[in-house]
């Protein structure tokens, strides 16, 4: 675990990958989509600091002891989650799979979370498919990816009746982290299927479920705010956010974690470093240090360090049911972590 002056952190890292793209996964046919995909990822890593950029090479087809430096040996996670993405009209084993990824972790027990995934546009065998990865790989949350394209589809939303046929299903499963990836869009992607409004309706009907949605809709953060702070089962996941924005954009960071503190709250936000996009251990130090930089966010809330314990890895260990070591637990005035009326407009309210 990170240790800071004296405090000790559990860190969660609640959004991370192990894919391959490298070009013999290529789909035939498809190359371009497969080579512009993973250039696109590779670009976005350019907005952390420069020692941590890796050549295009290593960025395709990272290896498992990369992973595990980087991860856990350096990289003070505590325990990790995947969040399998599959494009196989463009990767012939798909990009980072649920099978890549439990496989990794059944090899480190009690390091990583297997999530799994679904998309509603494979009927009944995707529904099959969902409770046989549940029963074998024990997964408690999904990642959807609703830009995917399939058979000439370039989406769906959360609002289609078949979509509602897989969270009925996950709510029978006992799969309560709905990840869903609404944030910057990548090429070739549609940029409106990351739109957030069809999460606000299925967070209403789903009140049982935990929408977590990743990359907090960026650039769109407004409307993310909004929607989460009147529906308390959503989530802010900080993918992107931290790795994206706090050494490139320090200003925009400010003004996107004071926006978050204030409508969500920090009990409703959870850290991801999006590995292997960026690594975590800059992003975990960073955050620990940092605060606003200037009186010009004095508007916001306050940042803790119990602030920092919750969404470094409190929240998303409530989440999922993670023991916390009793050293890193908050004492009670601190507040519990995760809790859906913690929402600070609510408070108010």
């Amino acid at each position: 675990m990170y240790e800071k002056d004296g405090e000790k952190y559990f860190v969660v890292d609640s959004h991370m990958h192990y894919w391959n793209a490298a070009p013999d996964n290529w789909v035939p046919g498809a190359e371009q989509y497969a080579k512009g995909w993973i250039e696109c990822f590779h670009a976005y890593q350019a907005l952390g600091p420069a020692e941590t950029h890796w050549p295009i090479e290593k960025f395709q087809k990272y290896t498992e002891d990369d992973l595990m430096r980087d991860v856990f040996d350096e990289g003070h996670v505590d325990v990790a989650v995947f969040q399998p993405t599959y494009l196989k009209e463009w990767y012939r084993e798909g990009f980072n799979t649920t099978e890549r990824n439990a496989a990794l972790g059944e090899k480190y027990p009690g390091r990583f979370i297997a999530n799994t995934r679904w998309d509603p546009r494979e009927g009944d065998d995707g529904l099959r498919a969902l409770a046989a990865n549940v029963e074998r790989h024990g997964s408690k949350g999904v990642k959807l990816y609703t830009a995917e394209w399939r058979d000439g589809s370039r989406g769906w939303t959360l609002k289609d009746p078949e979509a509602y046929r897989y969270l009925d299903a996950c709510r029978e499963l006992g799969v309560t982290n709905i990840h869903v990836h609404k944030g910057p869009t990548i090429w070739p992607l549609d940029k409106d299927a990351f739109d957030v409004s069809d999460v606000d309706h299925a967070a209403t009907d789903f009140p049982e479920l935990n929408f977590i949605v990743e990359h907090v809709g960026l650039p769109r953060i407004e409307d993310f705010c909004f929607m989460a702070t009147q529906e308390p089962n959503v989530y802010a996941g900080l993918s992107v956010v931290i790795g994206g924005l706090m050494h490139a954009r320090p200003k925009f960071f400010a003004k996107v974690m004071g926006e978050l503190l204030f409508w969500v709250g920090e009990d409703k936000m959870t850290f991801g470093s999006d590995y292997g996009i960026w690594e975590p251990k800059w992003q975990i130090e960073g955050f620990v240090d940092w605060d606003y930089p200037s009186d010009e966010f004095s508007d916001y809330p306050r940042v803790t360090t119990a602030t920092k314990k919750k969404i470094l890895g409190l929240n998303a260990a409530r989440l999922y049911g993670i023991e916390v070591p009793a050293e890193c637990r908050l004492d009670a005035g601190a507040g519990v972590p995760a809790q859906r009326d913690a929402a600070a407009l609510v408070d108010q309210a």
